[in-house]
């Protein structure tokens, strides 16, 4: 029998602030925008009702974490790390992980945009028997 996966995604937003560090150029000095997400879900099965994850469910869990960016400074956020678009992908993915995993779907990609034209993604695929999910597709399409 061939796996089959389901992928759920929300979307939300917030604006905050940055200031990047040791890139140079315009982008180091005090700006903002509002940064668009996509939170991406995977899952082989579907719970009793014949969804993946309640949408109300994930988007309440991502407003919880967005809401505390939203109207912030980014650099005191990520304390640590240079605010870039992708260290914020890593970092929201991360603090979002425990929340759905612990609800049945598995988080497997962040998108995070600055911009219209300007995105990073972030993900760790869903296992399925034991490889990802990604390789699974990668070697069915060498066979």
């Amino acid at each position: 029998m061939e796996n089959t996966m389901y992928e759920l995604m929300v979307r939300s937003n917030f604006a905050a602030a940055h200031q990047l560090r040791e890139i140079g150029g315009s982008c180091e000095q005090l700006h903002g925008h509002t940064w668009k997400v996509e939170v991406f879900l995977q899952g082989e099965e579907l719970e009793e009702k014949g969804i993946l994850m309640d949408f109300r469910k994930v988007r309440s869990i991502v407003k919880k974490r967005i809401d505390k960016l939203d109207h912030h400074y980014l650099n005191d956020v990520l304390e640590g790390m240079n605010p870039t678009t992708e260290n914020l992908a890593r970092y929201l993915f991360e603090k979002l992980q425990e929340s759905i995993c612990s609800e049945g779907a598995k988080l497997s990609k962040i998108r995070v945009w600055e911009s219209d034209d300007a995105c990073v993604s972030y993900e760790k695929p869903y296992l399925v028997s034991g490889i990802s999910y990604l390789e699974k597709k990668k070697k069915k399409k060498k066979a």
